[in-house]
């Protein structure tokens, strides 16, 4: 039953970032806690980190294929970020679990609202890296990279708007270009965690297991249902403010902490 549970867990976390794109990722550690059983929050960070940077090397190859990676300003960032990611799940790991699961419902209420808001400018599909971009795309991954690996996220959420400030990109290519640091800081994160015996590694292979075919099922699903997208993203954002609420009611105590 166990291994069911993960297998599905982890297509549950693929078809909704097949369905509706990035977000989908942060459902994996409380579904990891509260559905697979995962007895430590700091082991279900380190197997979501490794899953979710699986899914996104997966999802990165469909979109260089499309031709929408932009990989000068993709690996600026990266590298920045993935020293921003280390310093990150290396504070992370020393934080209490209780509390790091407080801050991180915290943070699945700021996901919700972002997905709730509309893209604005569309952005420039033409753009190339320069100095003055570079600089730009160093400093903003460094601390994106450190929000990633501080909660064992994909960070996506938080990785668009900073390929788009940083760089004036189209969406679309923030987008595509956004996977590849979403992977290397999630192997970044899994890497510190599993250095100190922190990820599940059988949880961990049943969950891309399941992220594969969901995601695939998910892409499928979206072709169908595009003129919905919307309504599908107001959906998901309730599911995350739901389990963002029951998670700051299960670790409530956190707060004495502060």
């Amino acid at each position: 039953m166990s291994e069911f549970l993960t297998v599905l867990s982890g297509s549950l976390v693929g078809f909704s970032l097949g369905l509706i794109g990035g977000g989908g990722s942060i459902l994996a550690v409380p579904l990891l806690l509260y559905v697979v059983g995962v007895p430590d929050p700091h082991v279900a960070i380190g197997t979501s980190a490794l899953a979710v940077a699986a899914n996104a090397f997966a999802n990165l190859a469909q979109h260089a294929r499309a031709g929408t990676v932009k990989w000068p300003c993709a690996a600026t960032f990266a590298a920045s970020g993935v020293v921003g990611a280390f310093a990150g799940s290396s504070l992370g790991k020393a934080v209490d679990g209780e509390s790091l699961l407080f801050l991180f419902a915290l943070v699945m209420v700021v996901v919700g609202v972002s997905m709730l808001r509309s893209r604005g400018n569309e952005g420039d599909p033409t753009v190339r890296i320069d100095k003055t971009i570079a600089v730009r795309l160093i400093g903003i991954g460094f601390l994106t990279g450190a929000v990633s690996g501080f909660f064992g996220i994909g960070g996506g959420f938080l990785i668009v708007p900073g390929l788009l400030l940083g760089s004036g990109m189209a969406v679309l290519n923030a987008i595509g270009s956004s996977l590849f640091s979403v992977g290397a800081f999630g192997l970044t994160t899994a890497a510190n965690y599993a250095l100190s015996g922190l990820v599940d590694w059988t949880v961990a292979g049943l969950f891309i297991a399941g992220g594969v075919v969901g995601g695939f099922a998910g892409m499928r699903a979206a072709v169908g249902l595009s003129t919905r997208k919307g309504a599908l993203t107001q959906v998901f954002a309730g599911v995350l403010f739901a389990v963002a609420a029951y998670m700051l009611y299960r670790n409530a105590g956190a707060l004495s902490l502060f």
